[in-house]
């Protein structure tokens, strides 16, 4: 089985609230909620592809420093395996727009089991919750 690494953050504005944002139409998974994020590219690091995924889907900028490790998912799809380090973020400079179709929400970390997500995301809510 085909293992894809992706790297996902939990950005975490001065209130306290974690960013989620609704996967669009015609993506695999339409409709769900997820933590920002993307593919790992060949030769990319987590941390940097993550850097690149934020500036291109949110159109915001952070750096290495800024991503504090905070768990991982392992889950295994219908045809492929899913590996997904989580980061926590606190610090980034501009606002958080969505730029490719999707649906923003700053969610209280108490809520976020309101939002349907996809499966590898929903063991990650009770770590960030206790965190938090």
């Amino acid at each position: 089985m085909k293992v894809v690494l992706v790297s996902a953050v939990a950005l975490i504005d001065p209130d306290g609230r974690v960013l989620l944002a609704q996967r669009p139409e015609g993506k695999s998974m339409a409709g769900l909620w997820e933590f920002p994020g993307g593919k790992v590219e060949p030769g990319e690091t987590p941390e940097a592809a993550l850097i690149r995924e934020l500036r291109e889907e949110l159109g915001i900028d952070t750096e290495e420093s800024c991503l504090a490790p905070l768990t991982f998912a392992s889950h295994s799809y219908d045809d492929f395996h899913l590996l997904m380090p989580l980061f926590a973020c606190r610090r980034w400079q501009g606002t958080a727009v969505a730029r490719e179709g999707q649906t923003l929400k700053w969610v209280r970390p108490g809520s976020l089991r309101d939002y349907p997500m996809p499966p590898a995301d929903v063991p990650l809510i009770p770590v960030l919750r206790d965190w938090l």
